[in-house]
């Protein structure tokens, strides 16, 4: 190991943003313990894999990523390697016995114990620690920032999922749902604002089903008293009160569950200027009996009533949705059905799979995954080609609009142009001409594709650039 007043840390993050976010806590917590976060494994005493289970390809990527820690290891025998989160989780002491490289196993829960577990590995042992826990927020820890824009930021406002759906392993690999303090929540918000963070996002595997009253983060609402319900906080509280930290920062949240959101989240949505009208909203399939197999709690008209009721109060709202193809038993018909849905919500954009069996599922211990992987193949084709089209026709129809853009760095494809998220969650570039990362230009948009929309800046926007604007006036 390194110099114990020059101990180097490196983490490396797969999966959803929850972990990224973790990551994120990780590294102040080894900050804590005398460790810096550095940018390379070759300069680290200390790797750290943030794994992703969610399907066997994502398993399969940190497999291979394991490979190719080998030589690095070699190079320096006494790098110590760690994985962390859902597969950790997921796999446990199988980790460590195949994977000879690894040292410590830390499933999502246990990130305080990391230091301790370390210190084992320095005194010759391997370390697992993959207890889930009903309280675990990591609420008081403000996380370090890896890699950041200085832009955008993400906040944790809850732990675990409490859903089952039948496909899914995160409440297998994450445990039960709890929520954190939203006083905590705010205050992180706060923060973030007053270190120059024009947007947060709102993470949690159901936000929806966020619920915090005056004792703790107590999930069932109906077991409360009546004293805790009236100081408790639901999602829809808890948007307000963000959104109320600054009327410039911008608020977005993922993901909601269909089932659970609810009017006064879309009141408030449509109250605040600055929380963007978008919402991720997954249906998973179109067919209401794969909907019941899924255990999704909901069939397809009660999917179509809640994308009514969104587009009712939020006229300029943009959806999008994650989509399984050829989930166990799903036929020819049921997969048009998924078709039709699509096609009638008429979503900005979708995040789509063909089904992958996760072992430990309901779905894995109760039905057969017979549709054959060429036909999911297939239906999955079918599926992008359908976004792809509906995609580029409603960023077709964006052009000669005008649309709000957070500028968070430079594009790709040009160090010319700048890149930013507009209102509705597409990727907006344009000329950098004198603009700067973090400002909120007005963009007249004058191309587009199916994934992104391109113009040129008209201006700062009024709104979220007035104190900028007002300050230009003076001088």
């Amino acid at each position: 190991m390194g110099n114990i007043n020059n101990k180097k840390l490196y983490i490396e993050s797969y999966g959803c943003a929850m972990n990224f976010a973790d990551s994120e806590v990780v590294a102040t917590i080894m900050a804590d313990n005398g460790y810096t976060t550095v940018n390379s494994e070759h300069d680290a005493d200390i790797v750290f894999i943030n794994t992703c289970s969610i399907r066997d390809n994502a398993e399969q990527k940190i497999r291979h990523r394991l490979t190719g820690l080998k030589g690095t290891k070699r190079k320096n025998k006494d790098l110590v390697v760690g994985i962390l989160g859902c597969m950790a989780e997921r796999l446990k002491d199988q980790l460590i016995e195949e994977e000879k490289l690894v040292d410590i196993v830390v499933g999502p829960d246990a990130y305080r114990d990391l230091p301790s577990l370390v210190a084992e590995v320095d005194g010759g042992s391997k370390a697992v620690n993959v207890l889930l826990s009903l309280e675990e927020t990591y609420g008081e820890i403000t996380p370090t920032r890896l890699h950041s824009n200085g832009v955008t930021a993400f906040i944790s406002i809850m732990r675990g999922c409490d859903n089952m759906c039948s496909f899914c392993v995160v409440p297998f690999t994450r445990g039960r749902e709890r929520s954190r303090d939203p006083q905590t929540i705010v205050e992180e918000a706060t923060d973030l604002f007053n270190k120059g963070y024009k947007e947060v996002t709102l993470l949690g595997q159901n936000v929806d089903s966020y619920l915090w009253y005056g004792g703790g983060p107590k999930k069932e609402f109906k077991k409360l008293s009546q004293e805790e319900k009236d100081s408790s906080v639901d999602f829809a509280k808890l948007l307000d009160m963000v959104a109320k930290v600054d009327p410039t920062l911008r608020i977005r949240f993922s993901t909601s569950h269909p089932k659970d959101i609810v009017d006064d989240v879309l009141h408030v949505m449509a109250k605040h200027k600055n929380i963007c009208n978008y919402i991720h909203l997954p249906a998973q399939s179109g067919n209401s009996r794969i909907l019941d197999k899924m255990n999704r709690t909901y069939d397809r008209k009660w999917y179509k009533t809640k994308v009514e009721r969104i587009r009712d109060i939020i006229p300029n709202c943009s959806i999008s949705c994650d989509i399984i193809a050829g989930f166990c038993t799903e036929t020819e018909e049921e997969h048009q059905d998924t078709l039709s849905l699509m096609e009638w919500s008429d979503f900005d954009f979708s995040y789509m799979y063909y089904y992958s069996e996760r072992p430990g599922t309901l779905a894995a211990r109760k039905y057969s995954d017979d549709v054959p992987l060429e036909v999911k193949k297939r239906r999955l084709t079918e599926i992008i080609t359908l976004q792809n089209n509906m995609s580029a026709r409603k960023n077709k129809e964006r052009e000669g609009t005008v649309v709000t853009v957070l500028i968070e760095g430079k594009s790709k494809r040009s160090d010319d142009d700048f890149m930013g998220k507009c209102d509705e969650n597409i990727s907006t570039i344009f000329p950098r001409e004198n603009y700067k990362v973090g400002q909120y230009v007005d963009v007249l948009i004058e191309r587009s594709t199916s994934n992104s929309i391109m113009g040129k800046a008209l201006g700062l926007n009024e709104y979220f650039e007035k104190e900028t604007l007002e300050k230009a006036l003076v001088s």
